[in-house]
């Protein structure tokens, strides 16, 4: 699918997102007792040198981009990620696959309120009621009797990995994508080794397959994005990544026994129909304005 039309972009996206929760399935996988920064380390270390022959050659085709730009930005970013990863399988060890999902879903909220907070973008009415709805949804999945740290983990990751989406913005917009990703994911590298030397559990070489596995799904998912946004406005597409939350669903019960309760789908209600909403209303200024363009080019003609 090249993602030049809408429906092959959707179609990317949602096989994207199918990518996306098999990752997290074969992170859940490796066991509550797995030894967190070690799975890590081995997951950044497949990332890196599945992404680098790739890279190399997209170079040779593509011998113009900039390799070594933007250098402490991918070091910021290839840092959270490794947190990120470390509270993603703190928060899966811990919490079903869907009731996990459902939380991380939060996370275009927090980059909406992080995007009005350190780059000024308009927050609208419509903005802060989806926020508030969406944690809403959050007390509602998680009917916290007590905090538990899989549900802390679960918010942290969200809001980890929306302050990592947010700074793709400031990414040299010159630089090949994968080749930024290929560059992240090596700066994470010195962290979770040295994270993994301080857990000092003992090699566990039967995470190796399920770090493979996890690593693959993620580069596909990432690339997935790639194609989904590249051609195609995101507002007209990015609802298509709420299918994972269906198959969270649908894998944590044929995978794990998870049947999903009456409060999670609420709550899961609570979080994505606001963030639908909210695209549907992007979708309809984008129409007017282009309108409204057209209006002007034909006065402009006559």
């Amino acid at each position: 699918m090249s993602g030049r039309t809408v429906a092959s972009a959707i179609f990317v996206l949602i096989l994207g997102s199918f990518f996306a929760t098999l990752c997290d399935v074969f992170i859940k996988l490796a066991g509550p007792d797995v030894a967190i920064f070690q799975f890590t380390f081995f997951r950044a270390v497949f990332m890196f040198l599945m992404l680098l022959p790739i890279v190399f050659i997209r170079q040779i085709y593509r011998p113009k981009s900039p390799i070594l730009v933007g250098l402490r930005l991918h070091f910021l970013r290839g840092n959270m990620w490794v947190l990120a990863a470390v509270l993603l399988v703190v928060s899966l060890s811990e919490l079903s696959l869907a009731t996990a999902n459902s939380v991380f879903y939060t996370a275009p909220i927090f980059i909406m309120l992080f995007g009005a907070i350190f780059f000024k973008e308009r927050l609208t009415f419509e903005v802060i009621g989806a926020a508030l709805l969406g944690f809403i949804g959050i007390l509602i999945i998680l009917r916290p009797t007590e905090i538990s740290l899989g549900m802390v983990s679960a918010i942290l990751f969200a809001i980890v990995l929306a302050a990592n989406s947010l700074l793709i913005k400031k990414l040299p917009q010159n630089q090949d994508m994968l080749c930024g990703l290929c560059i992240t994911q090596f700066s994470a590298l010195p962290l979770a080794a040295i994270l993994a030397f301080m857990e000092g559990e003992a090699l566990q070489l039967d995470l190796l397959i399920y770090a493979a596995l996890a690593s693959i799904c993620s580069i596909l998912y990432s690339v997935s994005c790639l194609i989904g946004y590249r051609y195609v406005a995101s507002s007209k597409v990015t609802s298509a990544e709420y299918s994972g939350l269906i198959f969270a669903f649908l894998m944590g019960w044929f995978a794990f026994g998870d049947k999903p309760d009456l409060g999670l789908l609420i709550g899961s209600l609570f979080v994505v129909l606001p963030l639908l909403y909210l695209s549907h209303q992007d979708i309809k200024r984008l129409r007017k304005e282009q309108l409204l363009s057209n209006v002007r080019s034909n006065l402009g003609a006559g």
